[in-house]
């Protein structure tokens, strides 16, 4: 991992969803977390793409997968991914019991032809 200085390990994640789509009222596919300040987007095969436009935002390049079982980084600035990386402040994912796609309740029922691929 090249861009270590970009990691806060002390940063609790800012949302058990993604915060954007939460906000507008959206749902995603899965959920990647910012190393840097915790927020929490959906990912690019998500409606929004949130977490690549916080990375176009703010220059934060790294993001860990948000996802239960999960603990791979992917970095925006070089296109690589890492299998692994360092501990981040709990929770590591979203709940267990959060579905994928989600929120439970917002998601259409052809949900999969909405994806980016």
């Amino acid at each position: 991992m090249t861009d270590v200085d970009a990691i806060d390990p002390s940063v609790p994640p800012s949302s058990a969803g993604c915060v954007d789509c939460e906000a507008a009222g959206g749902w995603w596919f899965h959920l990647r977390r910012c190393a840097s300040c915790g927020h929490v987007g959906c990912c690019d095969s998500s409606p929004a793409q949130h977490a690549t436009a916080h990375y176009k935002a703010t220059g934060h390049p790294l993001v860990r997968s948000f996802e239960p079982g999960e603990e791979w980084f992917w970095d925006y600035s070089s296109d690589e991914l890492y299998e692994s990386g360092p501990e981040l402040a709990p929770p590591a994912s979203h709940p267990a019991d959060q579905p994928a796609p989600g929120p439970t309740g917002r998601v259409p029922e052809d949900w999969a032809r909405s994806l980016h691929r």
